[in-house]
């Protein structure tokens, strides 16, 4: 490899500790209602589409309109108190950015929402390119968002790039994709939940991308 590898972010569960914030987001949405979503199947949907987790329990398409706002308004105005970034990310992130790496960040939220909460952790100006839920026609666990990210850092091959992601979606849109992939240990996906998607490496902690990314350097 004659250039530093890409490395693709997701971005809750990954970058930033938001689940608590998803989840409680979640059931302001259904506030009191009898069918709602249980805690444990929302937890393992997060990383795809927010409509499609939500129609699983909404009466209607005209009810997916009301449970998103209601979802976005909660998150709106609890985002500061509730997002802070893992152990590690940021100085990782920085110091992967100042040695070269392109960064980018693919998300199934939309892109302002990903840039909100990569700014308010300082690290936005690291990331060549946000992907988000309206950049492309398909999401996670489809591979086109990962090689939609690839194009927007200028072409970069699949070879030469790694998708650090906490949930079997991320792993399996980069594996699709051809891309190495890394397991974060820290989102709410477990180890044994995460092997049923073949992940290229496992992270216990963000000091463990350090290595990954070496070795991916001197391929």
């Amino acid at each position: 490899m004659t250039k530093r590898p890409a490395i693709l972010f997701d971005l809750d569960g990954t970058l930033i500790d938001s689940i608590g914030l998803l989840v409680a987001s979640m059931e302001y949405a259904f506030g009191d209602r009898e069918h709602r979503p249980p805690v444990d199947q929302w937890k393992a949907a997060i990383g795809t589409p927010l409509d499609g987790m939500l129609r699983r329990w909404a009466r209607d398409d005209a009810d997916v309109e009301l449970l998103r706002a209601r979802y976005r308004e909660f998150q709106f105005a609890n985002h500061d108190a509730m997002t802070t970034a893992y152990p590690g990310a940021v100085e990782m992130v920085r110091a992967l950015h100042a040695e070269g790496n392109p960064l980018a960040v693919v998300t199934s939220k939309l892109a302002v929402g990903a840039r909100r909460s990569l700014a308010f952790v300082g690290i936005e100006e690291c990331f060549s390119a946000v992907v988000g839920i309206e950049s492309t026609a398909r999401h996670k666990p489809d591979p086109e968002p990962v090689l939609h990210a690839l194009a927007r850092i200028g072409g970069v091959p699949p070879a030469d790039a790694l998708f650090v992601g906490d949930s079997t979606h991320d792993v399996h849109a980069g594996n699709a994709a051809g891309v190495a992939t890394a397991a974060a240990l820290w989102g709410p996906f477990s180890r044994a939940q995460l092997e049923t998607a073949g992940p290229t490496y496992w992270l216990h902690e963000f000091a463990d991308l350090r290595d990954v990314v070496e070795r991916l350097a001197m391929k």
